[in-house]
């Protein structure tokens, strides 16, 4: 963890979130309303709402089910890292998910703290940047759409550097010659 970690700026750090539903919720109906919700429950507990990302629809991690609402919210948050983590799960139990659920499996939503300004965190509970954000273009697109030049600590990469690199064409196996 960086010595700072535990200190949040003047105004707040900014962060982004990213947010995830593919089951329906009663009362705010298909995924992307569930994630437009998220949003307004976030900044309703504090989180400064500065720019929300596109919500788009995705393929799922992991074994086949349903397609993902995915999204993400950049703003401002008075506290620490630590503070906006107890917030998330407080969110997402808010709006019905429970501890303990399958890995990758269907949920109502998924909050994810995706960037805390430029800091690297890691503790038990918390790793900052998201250990995959580099490999999953669900949480980069919106992290792109929304803070492009913020760059990844570990990476040393802008996020608009990282989308290029993940988006870039890779051949397949079918187009490759014999003998390439």
């Amino acid at each position: 963890m960086t010595p700072d970690a535990r200190r949040p700026l003047a105004g707040g750090e900014v962060v982004v979130v990213g947010l995830g539903s593919n089951r329906p919720h009663g009362r705010y109906g298909a995924p992307e309303r569930v994630v437009a919700a998220a949003v307004a429950a976030l900044a309703a507990h504090g989180l400064t709402v500065e720019a929300v990302a596109p919500v788009e629809r995705t393929r799922p991690l992991g074994p086949a089910q349903r397609r993902f609402a995915n999204g993400a919210v950049r703003g401002r948050w008075p506290g620490t890292a630590q503070d906006l983590l107890r917030l998330l799960k407080s969110v997402e139990r808010s709006f019905g998910r429970r501890p303990g659920g399958r890995r990758w499996g269907p949920r109502v939503l998924d909050c994810d703290l995706l960037v805390f300004g430029g800091q690297r965190i890691a503790t038990r509970e918390l790793v900052v940047p998201h250990p995959g954000l580099a490999r999953r273009a669900f949480a980069l697109r919106p992290l792109v759409a929304l803070w492009p030049d913020w760059r990844h600590p570990l990476l040393k990469r802008s996020a608009r550097q990282l989308w290029g690199r993940l988006a870039k064409p890779r051949p397949t196996r079918q187009g490759m010659r014999r003998g390439s």
